[in-house]
């Protein structure tokens, strides 16, 4: 009736019988299976056993949209929720359980008080036999035999008692925590429990082995808990081991935890690194827990050496890997050998604990890898510092570049050349020094890297020096060399400081940095004869010298390029056909002059003064198309127009045969006056071919020869070769006479008229912006 009583079992009480039925049969499918309400399980279905991850994400993908998915999220999420609390509801009906297990063990109790009431009784009759046996005995000796089998039951009732008192001793030890004492009771108990487990004790063997449950969680709870020490730890893993408990599982989870609690200090120390760069690496106090852990490990699970290793060594290349972060960031070598003390101490200390995990030479590669890490870093940082140095001379739009910024960059280059070598060696020098036994095997190697270092960065810095110039390929046979550079996109000022700083590199660098490496860092040879030594001064010089060389003709490129754009558009925009009667000097002149003058300025920032060589001759010796050198010139102009520029023709003809021959371009050097020569010469050579390209009238002509003749003087002030200058002049009134129509030359006072207009109106502009 009581049964019929029992309300009908709603949702959450289903759940929770469910889940207790799962937890307590031995094979999960035949609980399952003896579910009344139990459907044939599909692959998709994530309450099934057979449950397939990738098949249900697959179909939920199919069959869901994103709205659905996210719908399905937050299911998932309420019933994660709603499991955790059957969990607990779980937790809860186990310990009422318990409850009422003990209460059973009292009623058990009470029981068995009636029968130690008969215990008591025969004990009694036992002992009045007893006495009365020493006197039959001396009667009787035939009924010993006997006498003794009753002796043997006495035995037998002392066991039999031993067993109904089990449950209650086991449960003493249980609140006492004498967990080796109820292993040891059960242990003995267990040969009678297996021989009359079914029968006679079925009541004390059920009572006992959930007593030994309790043990068996208790003793895992243990063995899980990071506040127990390791001895205790040990201690559980061999009493489960006496009741044949599985602890295979148990060695997985224990190498889990010990993988967390190394992954810990790990973080611990990156969170110390963060606010001590010095420091890497667990503390000196967590390494000599983790390797008291281990060696309690190997003891427990003598067969987990393999994990162990794994462990070990997977802590050490974290330990390394967080060094080579901080190598990324600069950092001066003494920091980076006390963050490599540290951790060869933390090797010793684990080497001595596992020595199969061989930590000496897996340390010596990672050291290794290291090293060349911080020396090519190193290097790349000083590669930075050259280019940083050299950036800076870069304007901003529309705006002019400072006199004194070339020489800035220059004098900054050169220092961040020469300067942070020597530091970069000083550096390095303390790595070699250092009392690590690790780097001192591997000293060769480190000289060798750091001489591979010093070529490499060189190359780089060419090549480096290549891309700021516009160009990945510059040859000095190349006439063509800024054809397909814009010229506004390079900045010419930088071309000319790198010719400078090749000079300085190849001249006053690599003998400096030569004599240290001789002095300091001489040895290596790992590389093997066979791959040449490791740094080349020699090649290097070659690869400079021949760079300045390639820099020097590209600045003068650049400004002569730059020049002869502002020369072509000045002969091509106008028609000298119907060009005007001159009446002043053109405006091209003064831009002319403007570019040379910013030519001059660069120049003089950044290469020496040469020695002066200017070359005068008399105007008998020169071309006769000047009207203010060839007196003749003036009685012509009374003759025809016709007669006039015939006779002129010749002349200048008959001039050039018997002209003296001069060298005009000759070898450029890293002076102010051989560069600014060179430009001048090649702005005049361009006007040349201008001009032959055009064809002119009288005025055309005339005005040609006003701006050549005003151009005489101030060009002069900027070349060593004043000789060559008015060659290439004369030579570009000679074109212009060619190619004129009617080439009758303005007369000398009008020149002359024209020429002090125009300087007077200079000086007014002068003196007016240097009033402002």
């Amino acid at each position: 009736m009581a049964a019929d009583n029992v309300p009908p079992l709603d949702e959450k009480a289903k759940r929770t019988r469910e889940l207790l039925a799962s937890f307590y049969s031995p094979d999960p499918s035949s609980a399952a299976a003896s579910s009344p309400h139990a459907k044939p399980a599909s692959l998709d279905s994530i309450n099934s056993p057979a449950f397939d991850p990738d098949i249900y994400m697959g179909l939920l993908v199919q069959k869901s949209n994103l709205e659905g998915l996210l719908q399905k999220h937050v299911e998932m999420a309420a019933e994660i929720k709603n499991l955790d609390t059957d969990l607990q509801m779980l937790v809860y009906e186990n310990y009422n359980k318990f409850i009422s297990a003990t209460d059973t063990i009292k009623r058990m109790k009470n029981n068995i008080v009636g029968m130690e009431a008969n215990m008591g009784q025969l004990l009694a009759k036992i002992t009045s036999v007893q006495s009365r046996s020493d006197i039959v005995n001396t009667s009787l000796f035939e009924k010993r035999e006997h006498i003794e089998k009753l002796h043997r039951t006495r035995n037998l009732l002392r066991k039999v008692q031993f067993i109904y008192d089990l449950p209650t001793r086991l449960g003493k030890c249980i609140k006492t925590e004498a967990y080796a004492d109820a292993v040891r009771f059960f242990t003995g108990a267990k040969p009678i429990f297996e021989a009359y487990g079914d029968s006679s004790f079925q009541d004390c063997k059920k009572a006992s082995e959930e007593a030994m449950d309790l043990v068996i969680q208790n003793l895992q709870a243990k063995i899980y808990s990071d506040s127990e020490p390791i001895e205790a730890r040990a201690e559980a893993v061999v009493l489960l081991k006496q009741l044949n408990f599985p602890v295979d599982s148990l060695k997985t989870n224990l190498l889990e935890k010990l993988e967390d609690y190394m992954s810990k200090f790990q973080n611990e120390s990156k969170e110390v690194e963060a606010s001590e760069p010095d420091s890497s690496g667990p503390s000196k106090a967590s390494i000599g827990k983790i390797s008291k852990t281990v060696r309690a490990y190997l003891i427990i699970f003598p067969d987990s050496e393999k994990r162990l290793i794994e462990l070990a060594q997977d802590l050490f290349t974290r330990c390394y890997e967080s060094i080579q972060q901080s190598i990324k960031k600069r950092m001066p070598s003494a920091d980076l050998l006390a963050m490599l003390r540290n951790i060869a101490e933390d090797v010793t200390l684990m080497d001595n604990v596992l020595p199969e995990a061989a930590l000496p030479a897996f340390s010596l590669e990672a050291v290794r890898s290291i090293i060349r890490q911080y020396i090519s870093t190193a290097f790349s940082y000083l590669l930075l510092e050259v280019s940083e140095a050299l950036t800076k001379i870069q304007p901003k739009p529309k705006e002019a570049l400072e006199e004194s910024l070339l020489q800035m960059a220059l004098e900054g280059s050169k220092k961040a050349v020469i300067q942070g070598s020597m530091d970069l060696l000083l550096e390095f020098r303390q790595l070699l020094d250092g009392d690590l036994e690790l780097l001192a095997k591997l000293r060769d190697l480190i000289i060798d890297w750091v001489q591979e270092g010093f070529q490499d960065f060189f190359q780089k810095l060419y090549g480096h020096f290549l891309l700021l110039s516009g160009r990945s390929n510059i040859t000095n046979q190349d006439s063509s060399i800024t054809d397909s550079i814009p010229v506004d996109k390079i900045q010419t000022g930088l071309v000319l400081v790198l010719a400078q700083l090749s000079v300085f590199i190849e001249q006053s660098a690599i003998p400096r940095i030569t004599e240290e490496i001789a002095a300091s860092f001489s040895g290596g040879g790992v590389r093997g004869y066979e791959h040449g030594p490791a740094f080349v001064p020699g090649e290097i010089c070659r690869l400079f010298r021949s760079a300045g060389e390639k820099f020097l003709h590209l600045y003068i490129n650049l400004k002569t390029q730059k020049i002869s754009i502002l020369l072509k558009k000045r002969f091509t925009t106008p028609n000298w056909i119907k060009h005007k009667e001159p009446r002043e000097v053109h405006m091209f002149v003064d831009l002319l002059l403007q570019e040379l003058e910013a030519v001059a300025v660069e120049v003089r920032q950044i290469l020496p003064r040469g020695i002066i060589r200017r070359h005068r001759h008399s105007d008998s010796t020169g071309s006769t198309n000047s009207s203010r050198s060839n007196p003749m010139r003036e009685d012509k102009l009374t003759r025809s127009n016709t007669q006039r520029a015939r006779s002129q023709f010749l002349e200048s003809h008959l001039a050039k045969l018997f002209e003296q021959k001069m060298e005009i371009f000759t070898k450029v050097e890293y002076t102010q006056e051989s560069v600014l020569s060179t430009i001048v010469k090649l702005c005049l050579k361009s006007l040349q071919e201008f001009v032959r390209l055009q064809t002119f009238n009288r005025s055309g002509f005339q005005q040609i020869q006003l701006d050549i003749e005003f151009l005489k003087n101030p060009l002069k002030e900027f070349v060593d070769d004043e000789a060559a200058i008015d060659f290439l002049l004369k030579e570009v009134i000679s074109a212009s006479h060619e190619r004129c129509l009617d080439p009758i030359p303005l007369e000398p006072p009008i020149l002359d008229k024209l020429i002090n207009a125009k300087l007077a109106k200079n000086r007014e502009l002068s003196s007016n912006s240097h009033s402002r």
